[in-house]
């Protein structure tokens, strides 16, 4: 991708200090924008002014160390100067930045959400709300095509939040929804999910980029391990089975909504869903139309933010312009084309990381011997977990597949022919058959019923995911298996459901 706003004259880069590192002087409102190799590492250090990261706030003095392919902006409002220390692929700054746009919309947002909590505390609205701000709570749906920078901005927006931009309210905690199975999110890949955020969303590696949760942090650290509510699509593209994806969907927003009901103020807060590229048109894909309404439907979605594309802004503006605000925003110019190589790396690092943590070495030549450097916003003493490995037996485990391995469109079927196996339908996985598939395949653990009665069929895609394990080996003769969790503990008696994601860790 090609950035018509760099100028290398602009720069404000000094030489290398003799520890290493490379001063930057930034301009108010302008960007510091990097990319990063494979195998490599930087580390960032404000030395003065105002800096952030996607909204999360830079502390002075303090080195963040970024990593595993990143692609971030560090921005500021006021002027700052950084140290850089490490050889990023691609650094370089920019007075185009669409953080004004993005800053506007978190002042309306919290707006509504100022408003909401009044109206839950009973206080009077006379004064308060002079520009007739909607005063619901705000439940955003973000769209835009493929690199544009969805999760970005709302990560960026969540982040606002939780600081509680402009006027510092600091009790929001609003929901975070992630309802694009090619992105990992909190877990794994195949996955859609939702968590409360409390606390700023660091960014450090391509790995994490919504932050960690409790089941993918080290146990010694205290922020950014969030608790997300999980559901097991089980592949990376929508177009495998849009029908279970939107009943996962449908079961999400269920839940949020159940949660949210009994928390007044984390409903004052609101929420933010972030979505896959295919929710933006298409030459092919008549399912996107119903997934992006069970989205509105089930998380009553009032505002729509679509990012750049014009033509999607005016089809949601026709569709459902007289029920929702649709607000289309600019594209970030720091938004770099992820092509399919780079995304599969992501997706690898994702499982890698759920299973054994992310360590990231400090670039040769900075290490101060001092430990000063935080990776998402800890201490870099611990950052990598302890997998288990055990063997367990054909019978421990229940393991299902959902529908066909391989569903095709309904359209692409054959005129009059209709499926012999349903899109919901599970199908029981036997692992002593050679063509199972198991072997490293990803499966998902599923939390058991309330009622101590027998699940019947789609029943099981209902229910929500406490974990995910591995299948790294296959013992036929002696019907055994053996699987890699990130934690320890008895899986007799489990459901699982494998999908189409498998993964292989290279030694």
């Amino acid at each position: 991708m090609s950035y018509a706003s760099f100028d290398p004259n602009a720069l404000t880069t000094g030489p290398k200090s003799d520890k290493g590192y490379r001063e930057w002087g930034l301009q108010p409102q302008s960007e510091y924008r990097f990319e990063l190799a494979p195998n490599t590492s930087i580390g960032i250090k404000l030395v003065d002014g105002y800096a952030e990261c996607f909204g999360t706030e830079l502390a002075t003095g303090i080195a963040y160390l970024f990593g595993g392919e990143c692609k971030a902006v560090i921005y500021t409002h006021s002027g700052c100067t950084l140290e850089v220390c490490g050889e990023p692929a691609t650094e370089y700054t920019s007075e185009e930045t669409a953080m004004g746009h993005y800053r506007s919309a978190s002042i309306l947002f919290e707006q509504m959400r100022i408003l909401s909590l009044a109206i839950v505390d009973g206080a009077p609205l006379d004064g308060l709300n002079p520009q007739n701000v909607p005063a619901t709570p705000p439940h955003i749906l973000v769209l835009g095509p493929e690199n544009s920078g969805k999760t970005t901005l709302c990560k960026t927006l969540i982040n606002y939040a939780v600081r509680g931009e402009p006027w510092g309210h600091d009790e929001w905690s609003p929901v975070l929804v992630n309802v694009d199975p090619g992105d990992g999110a909190w877990s794994v890949p195949g996955s859609v999910s939702a968590t409360s955020v409390s606390t700023s969303i660091s960014t450090s590696t391509s790995a994490c980029p919504l932050g960690l949760s409790a089941s993918t942090a080290p146990t010694v650290w205290s922020s950014n391990a969030l608790i997300p509510l999980t559901y097991w699509y089980g592949h990376t593209e929508i177009r495998r089975n849009p029908v279970l994806l939107e009943r996962i969907v449908r079961n999400l927003g269920t839940r949020v909504q159940e949660r949210l009901e009994v928390d007044p103020k984390g409903r004052a807060a609101g929420l933010i869903i972030d979505t896959p590229p295919a929710f933006a048109p298409s030459s092919s894909g008549d399912y996107r139309n119903s997934l992006i309404k069970a989205c509105i439907e089930s998380f009553k979605v009032n505002i729509i933010l679509v990012i750049g594309q014009e033509k999607l802004h005016a089809e949601m503006q026709r569709t459902y312009g007289r029920s929702i605000n649709v607000i289309r925003l600019p594209k970030s110019g720091g938004v770099v084309d992820r092509d399919h190589a780079y995304r599969q790396r992501v997706r690898n690092h994702q499982i890698q990381n759920y299973m054994y943590g992310q360590k990231v070495e400090i670039p040769n030549g900075c290490d101060n011997g001092e430990g000063s450097y935080l990776f998402q916003h800890e201490p870099t003493s611990d950052l990598s977990l302890a997998p288990s490995s055990t063997v367990v037996s054909f019978d421990d485990i229940t393991i299902y597949r959902i529908g066909g391995e391989s569903m095709a469109p309904s359209s692409a079927l054959p005129i009059g022919a209709s499926r012999t196996v349903s899109e919901l339908l599970p199908l029981h996985v036997d692992p002593s058959s050679p063509s199972s598939g198991l072997l490293n395949s990803i499966l998902a653990l599923l939390a058991s019923t309330a009622s101590n009665g027998e699940q019947y069929d789609e029943e099981l895609i209902d229910l929500p995911v406490q974990g995910f394990i591995i299948v790294t080996a296959i013992d036929i003769p002696n019907r055994k298996m053996t699987i890699l969790s990130p934690t320890s503990g008895t899986f007799s008696g489990q459901t699982a459901v494998m999908a189409s994601i498998d993964w292989q860790e290279i030694v």
